[in-house]
């Protein structure tokens, strides 16, 4: 029914266009007298005739081809509007989660990155290459943002990931894989610096992005808040400074998002909650850290 209006509106279009001239004669008439009378031969209306016709054959043609091509294309029934370039520049932030509390038999990973993932068969493969089993997958939508959550063991244990060093080789397997299959994401990962084909354009200020905080979470244990600039290796130097001063690491829960790291560790000194004065050193220690990437750990 609307392919018919449309054609309908154009023929109502040509009868207007084609009675113009008889119009445009009168108003010429209006003319000062001085201007001598218009020509108004038959072999003048015949010209004319023969241009609106051209003109209306030309331009049944092309509604004709806008038409034919909207029921020939993949969704025939929404209708198609102009999208603009800047629809196409808009990267969604990419986002990497390692959970260690959410399952005590399982690590959980959650990475998202707008609606761009697919299957993440390779990811899959490489966490496997790490010597790990995805026991489950799950997907999920939340508005225009696709979630995809992992469940993984390790392969000779079956239990869950208990080592810095391979948490951290987790999430980095897991960055390699969205810089290499979504190389537009660059540009909001701190290893597209050395990874992406493009380099972030925005540096983050560590001295203004990192905020660290520490608080009671029971008799037993602290909980210990990091954010942040990313970079490779932050998580195990992170848990390597904590270390140092003899405090330990119970759990952690490791956020990547974009170019900001924001993580949280279940931490306790010899069995208990840290009081305020080592929570106080181990702030102090980690924002001297963090502050200063290029620092030796050894220097404290």
């Amino acid at each position: 029914m609307a392919f018919s209006n449309t054609i309908f509106s154009v023929t109502q279009f040509s009868s207007s266009f084609a009675t113009r001239p008889s119009s445009t004669i009168r108003r010429q008439t209006r003319f000062p007298a001085q201007i001598s009378s218009p020509d108004l031969s038959p072999a003048l209306f015949g010209d004319r005739r023969n241009f609106v016709e051209g003109v209306m054959s030309l331009l049944t043609k092309s509604i004709r081809s806008r038409v034919y091509a909207s029921i020939n294309s993949i969704d025939a029934t929404t209708p198609s509007y102009p999208k603009s370039e800047d629809d196409d520049d808009v990267v969604p932030m990419p986002m990497v989660m390692i959970d260690q509390d959410a399952d005590p038999e399982a690590t959980i990973v959650q990475l998202s990155f707008g609606d761009r993932l697919g299957a993440l068969i390779d990811t899959m493969r490489a966490l496997k290459d790490l010597g790990l089993d995805v026991i489950k997958g799950t997907v999920s939508t939340q508005g225009s943002i696709k979630q995809t959550k992992f469940s993984i063991t390790k392969l000779d244990t079956g239990r869950k990931v208990e080592d810095p060093d391979l948490l951290e080789q987790i999430r980095l397997t897991i960055i390699n894989n969205l810089l290499k299959y979504h190389p537009e994401c660059s540009e909001q990962l701190a290893m597209g610096e050395t990874f992406g084909i493009k380099a972030p354009e925005k540096k983050i200020d560590v001295d203004i992005a990192t905020h660290i905080q520490v608080k009671e979470d029971g008799p037993k244990r602290s909980m210990l808040w990091i954010e942040t600039a990313d970079r490779p290796g932050l998580v195990v130097e992170m848990i390597k400074v904590m270390a140092d001063i003899n405090i330990d690491v119970e759990s952690a829960e490791i956020d990547t998002e974009g170019l900001v790291a924001k993580d949280k560790f279940h931490v306790s000194y010899q069995g208990q909650a840290l009081n305020s004065s080592l929570s106080q050193v181990l702030v102090n220690c980690l924002r001297y850290f963090l502050r200063r990437p290029e620092t030796d750990i050894d220097s404290y």
